[in-house]
C-alpha cells in the first residue's frame, strides 16, 4: 500500500514539474489502471467485499487510489480516482478523473495512504459531482457503508445516506466515516487522458474500457434500461404487427448510420417485404450483432439513441413471436417444438 502512495506522489511530483502532456498522460494512465486494481482486489472476496446489490443500484462509483494522509508535501492533493457514473439506460460511462481534498477519512493510527471508494446511490449526489464538486454532509449525505453480507443489515443512517463509503488500510476494508472535504472534478487530468495526440484515433482509452467493463461485471449482466428487456413502446405479440413496426424503426435507424454501418446492423430482407419469415439463424445472428453493439462502450452514442433501442426490442420481441407455430388451437398448452 505504501509502495503505490509513494508512486503516485512521485508521478504527481513530476507532473507539476513538468509541461509534457505525455508525462501526464502517463500519469492519468496510472490512476486508471491503480483504480482497476483496488476494485478487483476489494471485490475478489464476496464476504468482505462492497456488497453487489448496491452496486447494482448505484448511480455512481468513485475511487481513489493511494489517498494520501495530510499535507507533508506543500501543495500536494490529498488523493487522486476516477468516478464513473450510469447514463439514462443505465450503462456505465467513461471514467471522469476526481480529487478528494481536506476532511478526515477515518484514517488508522500511522497509516500514510488509504485506498477511498464512494458509491453515488442516487442521480443527484453524482451529477453534482460532475456539473463541478460536491461538500460531504453538506451538499450530499454520506454514511460508513456495510461490508459483504451486512448488507441485508444495514442502519437506518446508511439506508437514508446519498452516498456511502468505504477504505482499505493495510489490508482492512470496511466501511468509514467521512467528516468534512470535498470531491471535485479534476478538469486538466481529463484534458490531459482524453487528448487525441497526432497518429491517435479519437476515442476512450483501451485503460477506460478496461475499468467500464469491471465495474459493468460487478454491478451485475444487465444495466437498467437494457433494450433487450426493456417494455417495449408496442403492444401485442403477433408476429406480423412486430415485423411491421420492427421495419419502421428499422429504417428510421438507418437514416442515422453511414453505408458501413446499415449493412452492418441491417435486417433480413423478409422484414421489410414480408414475403416470408427469416429463419431462425438469419434472426439470432441479428440479435447477436445488436446484442454486441449495445454491450460495447464505444457505441454508446448509438446504443442510446431511441432508434436503436426501439429496434432492438422490437427485434427480440420479433424473434421470440417467429418461434412459435403460425396456428394453434385456442384451448392449447403453449409449448416449445417436440424433441427430435
Amino acid at each position: 500500500m505504501k509502495r503505490n502512495a509513494f508512486r503516485m506522489l512521485a508521478v504527481l511530483g513530476l507532473v507539476a514539474m513538468s509541461a509534457n502532456r505525455g508525462v501526464a498522460q502517463e500519469f492519468e494512465e496510472e490512476t486508471v489502471r491503480l483504480s482497476s486494481q483496488v476494485l478487483k482486489e476489494i471485490m475478489a472476496i464476496p464476504v468482505k467485499g462492497i456488497p453487489e446489490s448496491l452496486l447494482a443500484d448505484a448511480q455512481g462509483i468513485a475511487i481513489v487510489p493511494a489517498m494520501i494522509k495530510g499535507g507533508f508535501i506543500v501543495g500536494a492533493q490529498h488523493g487522486h480516482g476516477v468516478v464513473l457514473s450510469r447514463d439514462d439506460a443505465g450503462n456505465w460511462k467513461a471514467p471522469t478523473f476526481v480529487t478528494v481534498t481536506g476532511g478526515s477519512v477515518g484514517w488508522q493510527a500511522g497509516v500514510q495512504s488509504t485506498d477511498l471508494i464512494l458509491v453515488f446511490r442516487n442521480k443527484r449526489g453524482v451529477e453534482g459531482l460532475l456539473r463541478g464538486k460536491v461538500k460531504f454532509g453538506v451538499d450530499a449525505s454520506v454514511a460508513a457503508g456495510p461490508v459483504g453480507r451486512q448488507a441485508s443489515a444495514a442502519t437506518d443512517t446508511q439506508l437514508k445516506a446519498e452516498i456511502l463509503s468505504w477504505s482499505r488500510s493495510r489490508g482492512l476494508f470496511a466501511g468509514v466515516s467521512i467528516d468534512g472535504g470535498v470531491v471535485q472534478v479534476d478538469r486538466r487530468s481529463n484534458g490531459n487522458y482524453y487528448a487525441v495526440k497526432p497518429g491517435d484515433v479519437p476515442g476512450i482509452p483501451q485503460s477506460a474500457f478496461q475499468l467500464m467493463e469491471q465495474v459493468r461485471a460487478f454491478s451485475g449482466p444487465l444495466p437498467k434500461g437494457n433494450p433487450a428487456i426493456a417494455p417495449s413502446p408496442f403492444g401485442g405479440n403477433d408476429a406480423e404487427a412486430l415485423r411491421k413496426n420492427l421495419a419502421e424503426t428499422s429504417r428510421r435507424m438507418q437514416g442515422l448510420l453511414d453505408e458501413t454501418w446499415q449493412k452492418h446492423l441491417a435486417l433480413p430482407a423478409d422484414i421489410y417485404d414480408a414475403s416470408a419469415p427469416a429463419s431462425r439463424d438469419v434472426l439470432a445472428q441479428c440479435v447477436t450483432r445488436y446484442r454486441t453493439v449495445a454491450g460495447d462502450a464505444r457505441y454508446q452514442k448509438l446504443a442510446e439513441r431511441p432508434e436503436f433501442q426501439e429496434t432492438y426490442s422490437l427485434l427480440i420481441r420479433y424473434q421470440a413471436a417467429s418461434a412459435q407455430p403460425a396456428t394453434a388451437n385456442p384451448g392449447s398448452i403453449p409449448l416449445p417444438p417436440p424433441p427430435p
